[in-house]
């Protein structure tokens, strides 16, 4: 992936902290989501105080996606911090990660972490959830 699109979804991604809605933890984490397509959907994290049905900004983006019909994606930006700091890298859960294995290649989907326009990384998902468990595995399962 170039950079000035990991740069671009890091400034989206980054925006997106504005908008988290986080009374409890005071855990900002904003997430920009591309799609093979070249159309970029962009999610924040959203706290409820029961915790459970919090649901996070790497989530809230591929659900944004997925509801508007978007099925293949090529990455995902994100960003998170106490209070918005940006201090180091935040991780997708492993609910987050469950999700994108739902709808992403292992091989070929790339996980930015950031702190700023310079300072990131990128992983394949299969680096973050190795041996993970997805529709291929039903389906094998299936015949």
């Amino acid at each position: 992936m170039d950079k000035q699109t990991v740069q671009k979804m890091i400034d989206l991604a980054i925006g997106q902290l504005a908008f988290s809605y986080v009374p409890y933890s005071g855990f900002r984490v904003g997430a920009s989501l591309l799609t093979e397509s070249g159309k970029i959907y962009t999610g924040c994290n959203i706290e409820n105080a029961s915790y459970t049905p919090t649901n996070c900004a790497e989530r809230t983006a591929f659900f944004k996606a997925v509801s508007e019909g978007e099925r293949k994606f090529k990455a995902i930006c994100v960003v998170g911090g106490a209070d918005g700091v940006l201090t180091a890298y935040a991780q997708p859960c492993g609910v987050c990660r469950q999700v994108m294995m739902e709808f992403c290649d292992p091989d070929t989907f790339q996980i930015i972490l950031a702190t700023d326009r310079e300072q990131y990384e990128i992983f394949t998902l299969k680096e973050m959830l190795p041996m993970g468990f997805g529709p291929k595995n039903l389906a094998a399962e299936v015949r």
